[in-house]
């Protein structure tokens, strides 16, 4: 009896494992391929098609594949310096489809639904869409956990509302205002070292510099300030490992289109790991030095959000540490770039060199080593290099944004779940809204503003669109100002021989490797 009790409790727990396994391949099956059937056929009933995907990998297996086809084609083939379409060379098969299925088309990483999109008429209709119904991919709290987390550029709902309340008030035009001394201190103290840099270099009045350290370290100090206050020094140690994980991250696992392969040991995850472990304990350290004490910085008030979210103590330190990490890459990373982009730009025409000296020596009277920063605003011409500049090298790419619930966006019904990618780079280098010239640097353009410049001024979003526009976008414009004016002011830029162009991918557009200047001292 006991015998057959227990070959019946056998053959009970043998069915039962048959029937998980059942049931999670046919939900498997549902999720991967019925699901996704039915939101490309939705689509397609309204004229958006876009290649066939597989089964699990997507459209993974066809991007590898034209990303190699493109590799060899333009192995031997050197690109002109400034003219270069970088977008042929970091994404072809954007372009591909894009001349096979036009404007806006689906496509899928893995079990990602992404709809293309830069049809200037529905990303006109983006622009004005403002329910929380659309907000920011998942992805971007799974493959990009470690650096975003939950944190006012990844949350979507309520929780970003509360975020962006919190935060944004404090990077208002007139709190700005209240910050442009230190970012003038930032700047004297680039241009302090590139002088003392000259000065070492035997007499011969011009030195060649990797400038990219040294732009990072000034936004690094502006944002390290404003974030952190009187512990500013400790808050700029978290900076390179903040650096160094979002090199690790640079390109994230969705775009193998192997599922949950973000939780594989390698040795890639482990030092994220570490990294997001060594940050989160950095940031609760000067957390805690702000127990008790009225500062008055923005940790303070990332405080204060925490508090009043009323999300419990483990959930509240994570809310203080996703957003300390998302105003480093919002503060920090992404001037950072576009000031480097700049300065290399600026370095490739000496003819804007020059107008721009003459424009500042006007308005501040000549004092090359004095910026005045309530005078910026009588800058046109720097208003206009700043503009050219994010227009050609904006440092975020892609504006991502997913349907939360079945949505309607002018006359296109999105369904569930289907991410949005508005690709910048086309939409600024698009010669038919920016003239037969869009490729080349030409600041010109924005002599009457924004609408005069493109035929759609919606088609120019460095910081984004709609509702969720960065709040940080004066604070960003003010340091690219003060930085382009400090340096013109003092020295005389040319490109080294040592550059080479390399603009690369990951999660921001930047140089590769790096940008190498002539720095002569005026």
């Amino acid at each position: 009896m006991e015998i057959e009790q227990a070959v019946y409790g056998i053959q009970s727990c043998s069915i039962c494992v048959w029937v998980l396994i059942i049931f999670f391949s046919c939900y498997s099956y549902y999720i991967i391929g019925v699901k996704k059937q039915r939101i490309r056929s939705k689509l397609k009933r309204q004229g958006i098609s876009g290649p066939l995907p597989s089964l699990v990998f997507g459209n993974v297996p066809e991007i590898n594949r034209i990303m190699s086809m493109s590799k060899q084609k333009s192995k031997d083939v050197k690109e002109p310096l400034l003219l270069e379409d970088c977008s042929l060379s970091l994404f072809p098969y954007l372009k591909r489809w894009t001349e096979q299925f036009g404007e806006t088309f689906i496509f899928a990483l893995g079990g990602v639904q992404i709809m293309y999109v830069t049809n200037v008429k529905l990303v006109r209709e983006l622009s004005i869409f403002k329910s929380l119904d659309l907000g920011k991919p998942d992805y971007l709290q799974t493959e990009r956990g470690p650096l975003l987390g939950k944190g006012l550029i990844a949350s979507s709902g309520s929780l970003w509302a509360h975020q962006r309340k919190t935060i944004a008030p404090h990077l208002y035009m007139y709190k700005i205002k209240d910050m442009t001394d230190l970012i003038v201190e930032s700047a004297n103290a680039l241009v302090k070292s590139w002088e003392s840099r000259i000065e070492t270099n035997g007499g011969v009045g011009v030195v060649d510099l990797a400038v990219d350290d040294d732009v990072r370290s000034f936004t690094a100090i502006v944002i390290s300030k404003i974030l952190f206050g009187r512990n500013y020094d400790e808050g700029a140690q978290i900076f390179p490992k903040l650096r160094a994980l979002l090199k690790e991250m640079a390109s994230p696992t969705i775009l193998n289109g192997i599922p949950f392969s973000r939780y594989f040991p390698t040795n890639q995850n482990r030092r994220v790991w570490r990294l997001e472990k060594e940050i989160h304990c950095m940031i609760m350290a000067i957390k805690e030095k702000h127990s008790g004490r009225v500062c008055g910085d923005m940790m303070e008030a990332i405080k204060e959000g925490a508090e009043n979210a009323k999300l419990g103590q483990s959930a509240e330190d994570q809310y203080v540490a996703d957003n300390c990490k998302n105003l480093f890459l919002a503060g920090a990373e992404i001037p950072a770039v576009s000031a480097i982009w700049g300065v290399m730009l600026l370095a490739s025409h000496p003819h804007w060199q020059t107008r721009l000296r003459n424009e500042l020596q006007q308005v501040f009277g000549g004092t090359k080593n004095i910026i005045d920063p309530s005078m910026l605003g009588k800058c046109k011409l720097l208003e206009m290099v700043v503009q050219e500049v994010l227009r050609l090298y904006p440092a975020i790419i892609f504006v991502s944004r997913q349907a939360l619930k079945d949505i309607k966006i002018g006359e296109t019904c999105i369904p569930k779940g289907v991410n949005i990618w508005i690709w910048l780079l086309e939409l600024h280098r698009d010669p038919q809204l920016w003239g037969s010239d869009a490729l080349q640097f030409n600041p010109e353009r924005f002599a009457n503003g924004v609408s005069g410049a493109c035929k759609c001024p919606q088609a120019y979003l460095p910081f984004g669109v709609g509702s969720r526009v960065c709040p940080g976008q004066s604070l960003a414009l003010v340091e690219l100002k003060i930085l382009f004016a400090s340096i013109v002011s003092n020295f005389n830029l040319s490109v080294s021989p040592k550059y080479v162009h390399s603009p690369a991918y990951g999660l921001l557009l930047h140089p590769k490797q790096g940008v190498h200047l002539l720095v002569q001292k005026i």
